[in-house]
């Protein structure tokens, strides 16, 4: 990508790859009061304007890639980046910890009614300081998605959480962490951490180069399943790098199946073990390790429907 002449052609072209048909909305304001703590007074405060919130993520983001970009630290840029993408997400996770102090403490409520005055001072304030949570945990993680995205645009690949998952309320396709969707699935929990539809699994070697055969053989699925998740095996490059950034141009939600090295040698067999009790309809399975062909022999067993593809069926590198 080459270096931008100004902000405004900078904007201009994240605009043309970035589609973000949820921003404004994730700014709506609920209520004419916000509070934010029972320690604070409701106040008339507004939300953000969306278009400057927008265009503050392009600045901030595209600065840093601009700065360095064709200089020979350019290659750092995206680790600053990684950073302050991140830490929107962190901010966001803890404003939905408070959010979610806030709705167990309205549930308690909606069960103990009392008539008293007392009583629906605190139900009211409850309720103002839940809703103002809410709105701010989503145009939080309406920011974090845009500026996300951008990161996307600049290096082919998706942003992704150290541990836990990414949710929202859909700008961008979901990455969920798998402990989080077997929780959910158990607990039925929110849909964000629990999505509904079929299931593909996709797992493959790190060693990969050919990422066009790949979004071919993904595009031919999403086109037959278009509600599908896509659960992988979560490896940072290589195959599922490439299904990660496949899914996060398309907005297909996530499912990463991280190895749990507390069990050793067994951990990647577990986590087949795993993928398959999902009960998937689709399977998409590369060349890689003893890993990958133990997948794919019980893929085969499940009479689970598949793509099997070899190092061999990679096109050449440029």
């Amino acid at each position: 990508m080459t270096q931008f002449t100004s902000f405004e052609a900078l904007s201009a072209f994240y605009r043309e790859q970035i589609e973000a048909p949820g921003f404004d909305a994730a700014f709506a304001e609920q209520g004419n009061l916000a509070q934010l703590s029972i320690h604070d007074e409701p106040m008339a405060t507004d939300m953000p304007d969306p278009q400057s919130a927008r265009a503050a993520m392009e600045m901030i983001i595209g600065t840093v890639f601009d700065i360095f970009r064709a200089t020979r630290m350019e290659e750092f840029a995206r680790d600053i980046v990684w950073g302050i993408v991140n830490s929107f997400h962190v901010t966001a996770q803890r404003i939905e910890k408070r959010e979610d102090d806030a709705g167990k403490k309205l549930g308690d409520l909606a069960r103990s009614f009392d008539p008293s005055e007392i009583y629906a001072v605190e139900l009211e304030e409850t309720q103002r300081i839940s809703q103002t949570l809410m709105d701010c945990r989503e145009a939080m993680e309406a920011m974090r998605d845009y500026a996300g995205e951008i990161y996307r645009v600049e290096t082919g690949r998706p942003f992704s959480t150290i541990k836990g998952s990414r949710v929202s309320s859909g700008l961008t396709a979901s990455q969920i962490d798998a402990r989080d969707f077997l929780a959910a699935r158990s607990a039925q929990r929110r849909e964000e951490h629990a999505p509904t539809g079929p299931v593909v699994i996709f797992s493959g070697g790190t060693d990969w180069h050919d990422h066009e055969l790949l979004w071919q053989a993904l595009d031919e699925t999403h086109g037959r399943i278009p509600n599908m998740i896509l659960a992988t095996t979560a490896q940072h490059k290589g195959c599922d790098q490439i299904a990660h950034a496949w899914a996060a141009a398309r907005g297909v939600k996530t499912v990463r199946f991280t190895l749990n090295r507390a069990l050793g040698k067994r951990a990647g067999f577990i986590r087949n073990e795993q993928l398959l009790n999902l009960k998937p309809v689709h399977a998409l399975v590369c060349e890689g390790s003893g890993i990958q062909s133990n997948l794919l022999t019980r893929v085969r067993e499940a009479n689970v429907p598949y793509h099997a593809f070899a190092i061999r069926h990679q096109r050449v590198a440029a």
